[in-house]
């Protein structure tokens, strides 16, 4: 039997990966702040491997799904960070404007954009991000974060390259905040807050920038798998608040050499794509 041009025994695979795929993503999103885009994003492009996916659209569908997705596991995982009291709402006041006009820019450069972009993108915030934590680097660039232009700059990178890496923005604004003295916790829950600003209008510049794609699969508008949306988004945002809970017990060092652990995983799977792997 054949379910939306998928026989039914790879269908009933593909929804119990993304199923499980969907509780590991909410409880990181929880944990670290983040949409859940780094665990989506490498997982969609195995799936979308397996089901034949061309190439040059495959990333593109990965990101845009992704930032569909990161939807309401980010509005999940932002109350209750907000509801312990540890988001700074000065600083996503500052970035609110910046952050969404990157990520437009970020997706509408994205039909354009061969798919080593993406994966490079990836690959360098992530690993940076990744050497830091786990080498307990100290790197600063100031005592607290910065005001007026600079701060205006940091929303618009945070916004295009979130959009292009198809997260919501934890893993940059986490990186920005505690170059500036912020605690971890306190990066953590304040990035929270930035997935929907990313999300949304990230995950409709996908489905325009996607708009006409051949080798797209079925149920798919543009660059978003409906499908994906579908079985990831539930699941994860039941669990989000689970892993905010776990954020919450851990230790300073703890959280950060957990966070850096991942991010050096999934800078790994990259770096292994772009080799032809």
């Amino acid at each position: 039997m054949v379910l939306f041009g998928i026989p039914a025994g790879e269908l009933a695979l593909i929804a119990i990966a993304l199923t499980i795929a969907g509780a590991i993503t909410g409880i990181l999103a929880g944990v670290f702040g983040v949409g859940g885009g780094a665990v989506i994003v490498p997982v969609l492009y195995e799936l979308f491997r397996i089901l034949g996916v061309p190439e040059d659209v495959r990333m593109g569908l990965c990101v845009g799904t992704s930032l569909a997705i990161i939807i309401p596991t980010s509005i999940a995982s932002y109350k209750a960070h907000k509801a312990r009291g540890t988001v700074d709402m000065n600083i996503l006041r500052a970035w609110a404007v910046p952050v969404v006009i990157g990520t437009i820019i970020g997706s509408i450069f994205a039909r354009w954009a061969p798919p080593a972009v993406f994966k490079l993108v990836f690959v360098a915030v992530a690993g940076v991000n990744a050497i830091r934590l786990i080498g307990n680097l100290n790197w600063k660039l100031g005592d607290d974060m910065p005001k007026g232009p600079l701060m205006t700059a940091y929303g618009f990178v945070i916004g295009i390259l979130s959009s292009l890496m198809g997260i919501g923005g934890g893993q940059i604004a986490n990186l920005l905040m505690t170059f500036h003295s912020r605690p971890i916790h306190q990066a953590v829950s304040t990035s929270a807050g930035l997935g929907l600003l990313i999300a949304l209008p990230g995950a409709l510049g996908y489905m325009l920038s996607g708009w006409g794609k051949s080798g797209l699969p079925p149920l798919s508008i543009g660059y978003v798998s409906l499908l994906g949306v579908a079985l990831f988004a539930p699941i994860s945002m039941f669990t989000a608040p689970y892993g905010v809970k776990l954020a919450h017990a851990l230790s300073k060092r703890s959280l950060e050499m957990a966070f850096g652990i991942f991010l050096a995983i999934v800078s790994l799977r990259f770096v292994v794509s772009l080799l032809g792997y």
